[in-house]
């Protein structure tokens, strides 16, 4: 028997809250991307990390906060705290990858392609392993198809978002990119679930339950603290304000701004010619 689905019990709520989690996470995570490209080689591990943290706790915050609006009629839904946990791990781990990649190498070519890729790949397993974190009577059944459209759309964006924060323009570029990464979160979770049918085990009578809300509440408490933190470190990072385009540091992604300013060669100083002195000239023969 198929299960009747609805991914809105809760109108546009969830929705429109999801994806602004996914901006959030996408805002705070390329911004410290950014930052890391403005400092020595020493501190950019920690803003990588950070941000890192930051894109991975957005997105999987966002994917649990449209999770509330989820339900199936005939069956109430619990979920599985390990594997509901690992999925965020999983999230931090390959877009840390990705980061990292993009980081050190540069926004541009084979680096960015494979820091796309892997952030894309991190995106939808956490989607995936999350969904398979679900406890209900029933079994979750893909189209294939549209799974595999799901995670192309996943790529696309990440590799986008993570070219956008690269280019090292300025706060408004990197606020554009977190729309962009936030819009392709939200699209590759609706496409996602689009995908799936519930095959219910045998039964046809509405069993109660606690809401999908009540169940993800409380394990949204931490990474939204988390997204709270990070967000005041890079409110309070006079660089992340200050910093202007077009600073050598922004001609050359992925290079600290101490190794640009002093890689260039100096102008050669033309020496000065001394005026004349009374009497210093050399005497001329008749």
């Amino acid at each position: 028997m198929q299960g009747t689905v609805d991914g809105f019990s809760y109108g546009l709520v969830t929705p429109l809250v999801a994806y602004l989690m996914a901006c959030l996470g996408g805002a705070l995570g390329l911004r410290c991307t950014t930052r890391s490209m403005l400092v020595a080689h020493s501190w950019r591990p920690g803003w990588l990390a950070l941000g890192s943290a930051a894109i991975g706790s957005g997105i999987w915050t966002m994917h649990f906060i449209a999770m509330m609006g989820f339900s199936v009629q005939q069956t109430p839904i619990q979920y599985d705290k390990p594997i509901t946990f690992a999925s965020l791990g999983v999230a931090i781990l390959m877009v840390g990858i990705g980061i990292f990649i993009v980081g050190y190498k540069g926004a541009s070519g084979t680096a960015l392609f494979t820091g796309g890729t892997i952030t894309g790949l991190g995106i939808a397993s956490m989607h995936y392993l999350g969904m398979a974190g679900m406890r209900l009577n029933g079994k979750l059944e893909y189209n294939t198809f549209t799974v595999a459209a799901s995670v192309v759309i996943a790529v696309a964006a990440a590799t986008a978002a993570l070219w956008a924060a690269g280019q090292v323009r300025g706060f408004l570029w990197s606020v554009g990119a977190s729309l962009v990464m936030g819009l392709a979160v939200s699209g590759m979770h609706y496409t996602g679930m689009a995908a799936l049918n519930v095959h219910l085990h045998g039964t046809t009578n509405v069993t109660s339950g606690d809401s999908p809300a009540a169940l993800l509440a409380p394990m949204l408490i931490g990474p939204l603290a988390f997204l709270f933190l990070a967000g005041v470190v890079v409110m309070f990072d006079p660089l992340m304000v200050m910093s202007k385009p077009g600073s050598p540091a922004q001609q050359k992604p992925g290079i600290p701004a101490h190794m640009v300013r002093h890689t260039g060669r100096r102008p050669t100083s033309r020496p000065r010619r001394r005026p004349d002195r009374p009497g210093s000239r050399t005497p001329q023969r008749w």
